[in-house]
Parts: C-alpha cells; structure tokens; sequence
C-alpha cells in the first residue's frame, strides 16, 4: 500500500492484521479490523521478517523510555545515587501505580534531594486497578507518583541533579537533558530525519521508522555496550517494577524467563528484543487499540517460533483470544489476518 498524504503527514501503508469476529463459530462476520505494521531485525539492523510498513514513521512513545534513561547511566549516575537494577527498572517503566511503583519512585526523589512536587508528568489514579477490573478507594487521590511515568520523569530530575542543572526546565526541548536524549536517539536512528513531538507525559518523544526502532531494542538485548546491558538486565529481572499486575510487559518478560525484554508504548505500540536468538521485534496498530496490540504481538512470537505452546504460558490470555461481552459471554474472537516466516528452528 502507498502511503498517502495527510495534511503534511505521510501516512504510513499500514496493512489488515488482526481481526475480531462477532456470531456463534461457523456463522461468524468480520466486525473490526485492526490495521497496522511489523518490523523484526537483526542485530546490524537488517528487516528479516514484517508486515505493512515497517519502514513507516511512527512515534516511539513509552517503548523510548530506556533511551531517555541512557544519558543517566552512562554518565555514571547510578553509582553516584548508589540506585541498582530496581531504580533502573522504574527508570524504564511505564507501571501501573502499585504500592512498590510508587515507594521506589518516592525512594529514588528522596535519594537525589527532590519532591513529587517536582514532577511534570501530571497526576493519575493508579492504572492498577483499571487494569484488574477492580474500584479504586474513594479517598485516593490522583497524583504524580501514581503516574506510569514518574519513574522516567525521576530519571530526569536525577540526571539534572548529577550535573547540577536546574531541575524546573528538565523537560524543555533546548534543556541540556533533553539535547542529550535527542542526540542519543539520532545516533540509534543514523540518518533517518527525527520527528519531534510532546508525549503524554510532557516530554520530548520522537517518531522514528519501525524498523529502527526494533533495531533499538536488539541492541537493547544483544549489545555488549554496558550501559544497554545494565538496561536489559534490570527490566528482565525485575518486569513487575517495568509494568506492573496483569499487564503484557510483566507477561511477555516472564514468558521469555529473562531472554525477552519488553516495552510497550501508548496509542499501539510494542517493542522487545531477543537476546538469545538476536532479534528486535516491533508492533505498531494504527488505531491505537491496546488489546489489538497485545494480542498481534504474542501471535508474532508464536509465528516466528519463539512460542510454539502460548496456551502453557502466561501469555495465554492474549493468544487469538475470545471476544467477550460483560457478563463474560463469548460473542466472537480474535483472528490474525497476517503470516511471517518461522524464524526460530
């Protein structure tokens, strides 16, 4: 598909790759249809396998958190605070507000001399109890440390702080922080132009092509770089603190017992590397739906052969799931409309 013009946007060719029936089985229509776009690289960033567009821009959300923690690591940072893999983990984060998420992030501002009040990200509810279908208590109040991003937006203060830069602009575009994170990701994106954007959180994110992006994460899992490699070593030990209950990052990094590492991004993306096998997987839906998102990623881990068995593992529940109303009654399933070569032997 060509990509066509929006405005002055080009819209990437995105293709059909899952989708959702309604009826009982033998008697079943197509409902919706989740367009979208895979890209699977190799470690020097050649695409071996994809789908759509994989050479579409799209914006890099969350799954560009450990690029903007990577300017605190390797500019030593970690020992000067005296952090381990669990700061680091949250630096990466996009969690769901629990009770660990926010006593590490609170941890993590009172280390470096900051307060909540200093966050930019804004102030959620815990995503927490969204995401197991439970009532929040009604005396809690939304806040920055229950933000999914409070751990990156404590990143930030805790580089400002390493070098003595004023913490009240770290999310100014022209900041020295910011400049530092823009020149890491044009490095990871070589001569690709960058597209530059406000993410949910208030901070700089970038539009990058897919397949650049999955190269990102392969090297996030495969390179010898020590900062990358304390990076994939503290998401992949500790997922629950990059997630968070019932979510797909904590499932995925369990599924993959400390070979995977995960990150998804708001608005249908998801991004992992392979350490063992030396892959970068990106999945983009174009409408943005997370449940889509989930359910293509794991069907392109079972495709390529890194899950041959999904049913056997805690990534069941998004394997070509069942589609079902509120009282839990199946009312159609979800139908991959895509195939990829079997890259795992």
């Amino acid at each position: 598909m060509n990509a066509t013009n929006a405005g002055r946007a080009s819209v990437p060719g995105h293709v059909p790759l899952l989708a959702t029936t309604r009826g009982l089985a033998g008697a079943e229509a197509v409902e919706c249809v989740h367009y979208g776009s895979i890209a699977i690289v190799d470690p020097r960033g050649r695409l071996i396998g994809g789908a759509g567009d994989p050479a579409g821009v799209n914006f890099t959300r969350s799954t560009l958190k450990p690029v903007q923690a990577l300017p605190f690591v390797e500019d030593g940072g970690m020992s000067r605070f005296g952090f381990g893999s669990h700061e680091l983990a949250l630096l990466c984060s996009s969690h769901s507000g629990e009770t660990v998420h926010v006593r590490l992030a609170r941890a993590i501002l009172e280390r470096i001399g900051a307060r909540p009040g200093h966050l930019q990200c804004g102030a959620q509810a815990p995503r927490y109890f969204e995401v197991v279908g439970k009532p929040g208590p009604a005396q809690l109040k939304p806040s920055a440390l229950f933000h999914n991003c409070s751990g990156k937006h404590s990143g930030f203060l805790a580089y400002c702080r390493l070098h003595r830069q004023r913490i009240d602009r770290y999310l100014d575009p022209q900041s020295p922080l910011q400049v530092r994170i823009r020149n890491a990701v044009q490095a990871f994106a070589g001569n690709d132009t960058l597209v530059a954007g406000t993410d949910g959180c208030n901070a700089p994110n970038f539009a990058l092509p897919l397949h650049r992006l999955a190269q990102i994460y392969c090297r996030i899992a495969c390179d010898d770089d020590a900062s990358l490699r304390a990076m994939f070593y503290a998401m992949t030990l500790h997922p629950d603190l990059v997630s968070g209950t019932a979510r797909t990052d904590l499932a995925i990094m369990q599924a993959g017992a400390g070979d995977w590492v995960s990150k998804i991004g708001a608005d249908g993306m998801q991004a992992i590397g392979v350490r063992s096998q030396g892959l970068g997987i990106v999945v983009r839906i174009a409408g943005g739906s997370s449940r889509a998102t989930h359910v293509a990623a794991v069907e392109v881990l079972h495709q390529i052969g890194l899950l041959d068995e999904p049913d056997a593992t805690p990534l069941a529940a998004s394997f070509r799931p069942r589609v079902r109303n509120a009282r839990g009654s199946p009312t159609g399933r979800f139908v991959p409309l895509f195939t990829l070569p079997r890259l795992v032997r």
